[in-house]
């Protein structure tokens, strides 16, 4: 027993990962940035901040360029933004679209994407009227022959062809002022009618931003730091930008087009992961090309459209997100979620219960599981939806569809609204919240955020600290003390909000299960089945995650297994570790951990009830908090060995185990079969509302010779 236990319970495991599925903070998509960068305030400041070349993420000077504040009195939000400009810099019925293209890896490692979509821009139809300003960086090496990986380069591509026009000393791509000297030399020396900005790179969400200088440490663009370069930059234009859109992971997110609603009048982002070849460059050009009166809304409908046929070509389409936001109307939608966020904060008293359920049932982007890490980013539509069944959310709905211009969403997230919005799924990092609570679009939605991280119910917690000592909110209030957040640091713990009527036990049918109390059903968020197994003599693994269990943990709180011995291997009989991704009417999504080609990665699966797909490869969340772009596809000739999450028998340590080595052939597939005839352990993994988690004793149950399963006593 004392083997199992140290395997459900151990602090860090393969990933530094912790049991029933959740992550410590070595591995849940934490930012590489120091505390520093999220506890620096946002003071004004006419001036760019100062330049971080050693990717330490120091230059954190923000100018303040939209003022949000909530008075005590009556939760009321009022939002002040600078000037809207309107008087165009260039000449009309033309484009000028500006990529900061920060290479990283997506280059470096020899995929070529950067460079792909470069030859994209290339093969559009040649026009005077659209033209694409970039400037390179971030990059080990590029795969082309033309850019170099020694200096900042800058170049026009335009009428099929590619021209430099100057360099300047490598910088830090993840430097808010080398992201500001870029703009304001490129609006200064090429402006048009119509201005757009593109960052290319991997992406984060709202907490860790985008763009990783895999020269500077990782350091990324968090979003103050491109604030304060907007804000900058903003000050020496007539005009808005008519898009601001990242062809990067997960940036569709409410608080990346609150910032971007300053400086812009649309904002294009995906809130899911995107595949390495990104945006569609040669089908959007040739769209202007025959248009070049098109606005922001006309244009971005081609790059969402388009974007879901480039994501259908690499056989992603069903994970496909790309939004595209009025930002005129995003104000509206700030202030109604405020509204809406105040009456779910003060609801949570009675039912924190409801709330975290309905936050924690909307969809959620990037994974957000053991294997594969978390981004924390969830539906803000789907939160305000789950949660309108404890307070009306309808008009924080109705301002969200308006300011969604248009949305393309692939099968797996049919039902996103088009932003998302951070929620702690799993945070043991201090500089995420302290993040976040400089870039929230309500002091009442960070309040929900940090009583649920914090894991205190309503009745013992206090939102104060959020708060100016007159009981007011803007966006410049520090909390008391730069160690407030330090709390997330904690290692999640075993619940001990999670109670019983009857333990679980084996009944004399021969099911397993049990029942919680009134007090337990109320705490109870989540509820799974962990199943183990031992190796050898020296070790046991754990197989993975299921849901195939009968459970009503809301009314009567009873929870009974529904295992029927069956689990997903690979051709030679190996099984393979699983863990849930998603489920729904689209079928089962699992991860599994294994080795590729002797890299680690993480095999992704699609069950349904008519097959059982191989989508690929995935990455999962690296040590920088950026999200994995290429699902590698599977093909012949892969070598894949299985990884398991282990403990050894004698002693308390937990570690990588790998199975047996696995060519793949033409004809492989994943199958869904009996597992071998042997004993196994299964164990009920309990979530409570603030993400600790409890697991049930273990009960034993055999597969015999002919595949019946059987839970048994063991002397």
């Amino acid at each position: 027993m004392k083997k199992i236990l140290t395997l459900l319970i151990a602090g860090a495991m393969l990933m530094g990962l912790s049991g029933c599925g959740s992550s410590s903070s070595s591995d849940d998509g934490s930012s590489s940035k120091t505390d520093s960068t999220a506890s620096s305030s946002q003071a004004d400041s006419s001036a760019a901040d100062s330049s971080s070349e050693s990717g330490s993420g120091s230059d954190k000077k923000i100018t303040k360029q939209v003022s949000m504040s909530v008075k005590g009195t009556d939760g009321k939000m009022t939002i002040s933004r600078p000037e809207n400009k309107s008087t165009p810099m260039g000449d009309k019925g033309k484009w000028t679209i500006f990529v900061y293209l920060c290479g990283t890896d997506l280059e470096s490692s020899g995929q070529g994407s950067a460079t792909g979509d470069i030859q994209q821009m290339m093969e559009a139809e040649s026009s005077d009227n659209v033209r694409f300003v970039v400037q390179t960086g971030g990059t080990k090496k590029w795969i082309n022959e033309v850019f170099s990986a020694n200096e900042a380069e800058r170049w026009i591509v335009q009428n099929q062809d590619m021209q430099k026009v100057g360099s300047v000393p490598l910088k830090n791509m993840g430097s808010s002022e080398n992201l500001a000297d870029f703009l304001k030399w490129g609006v200064k020396e090429y402006a048009s009618e119509k201005m757009g900005v593109i960052f290319w790179d991997h992406g984060g969400g709202c907490i860790q931003g985008a763009c990783v200088d895999e020269l500077n440490g990782g350091d990324t663009l968090d979003l103050m730091e491109i604030n304060s370069a907007f804000a900058d930059v903003y000050e020496g234009m007539t005009d808005k930008f008519e898009f601001i859109g990242f062809d990067c992971c997960l940036m569709g997110t409410a608080e990346v087009a609150n910032i971007l609603a300053s400086y812009a009048r649309y904002f294009y982002g995906s809130q899911e992961t995107e595949p390495g070849t990104g945006w569609d460059y040669t089908t959007f050009t040739n769209a202007l090309v025959k248009n070049p009166t098109a606005n922001g809304a006309e244009l971005g409908k081609v790059i969402a459209d388009s974007f879901y046929n480039e994501c259908a070509s690499a056989q992603q389409e069903k994970e496909c997100t790309l939004t595209i936001v009025d930002l005129s109307k995003m104000d509206d939608f700030v202030i109604a979620f405020n509204d809406f966020s105040k009456k779910l904060f003060e609801s949570a008293g009675n039912d924190l219960k409801a709330v975290v359920k309905g936050v924690t049932s909307a969809d959620n982007f990037g994974g957000n599981n053991k294997s594969e890490g978390y981004t924390n980013m969830v539906d803000v539509g789907g939160i305000i939806s789950q949660c309108s069944k404890t307070v009306d959310g309808s008009a924080a709905l109705e301002a969200l569809k308006n300011c969604i211009v248009y949305n393309k969403n692939g099968a797996n997230h049919s039902k996103a609204s088009g932003l998302s919005v951070f929620y702690p799924l799993k945070v043991n990092e201090p500089k995420d919240l302290q993040t976040f609570s400089k870039v929230t679009v309500s002091p009442y939605y960070l309040s929900i955020v940090d009583m649920v991280a914090k894991g205190f119910s309503q009745n013992g917690y206090s939102n104060a600290a959020l708060f100016d000592s007159d009981g007011n909110w803007d966006n410049e209030t520090e909390t008391e003390g730069d160690d407030y957040f330090n709390y997330a640091s904690e290692e999640g713990g075993e619940s001990k909000l999670i109670t019983f009527a009857e333990k679980a036990k084996l009944s004399a049918d021969g099911t397993f299960g049990f029942k919680l109390d009134e007090s337990g059903k109320a705490y109870t968020a989540d509820v799974s089945a962990v199943i183990l197994m031992d190796l050898d003599d020296d070790n046991m693994v754990e197989l993975g995650q299921t849901i195939d269990i009968n459970a009503d943990w809301e009314d009567t709180g009873v929870v009974t297994d529904q295992f029927d011995g069956s689990w997903l291997g690979l051709p030679d009989g190996q099984l393979l570790a699983m863990y849930v991704v998603s489920s729904g009417e689209e079928g089962v999504v699992y991860t599994s951990p294994i080795f590729l080609n002797g890299k680690r990665t993480n095999l992704r699966i699609v069950r349904t009830n008519e097959s059982i797909v191989v989508e690929g490869a995935w990455d999962g969340i690296d040590e920088h908090g950026m999200a994995a772009r290429e699902i590698t596809k599977i093909k012949e000739g892969d070598k894949i060995v299985p990884a398991y999450f282990a403990s050894a028998t004698n002693s308390d340590k937990t570690s990588e185990l790998k199975g047996k080595e696995y060519t793949w052939a033409k004809d492989s597939a994943i199958t869904f079969n009996t597992m071998p005839a042997g004993d196994y352990y299964y164990g009920f993994c309990i979530e409570d509302i603030f993400g600790d988690t409890l697991t049930t004793d273990v009960q034993v149950f055999r597969i015999a010779a002919d595949g019946k399963i059987q839970f048994i006593t063991v002397e």
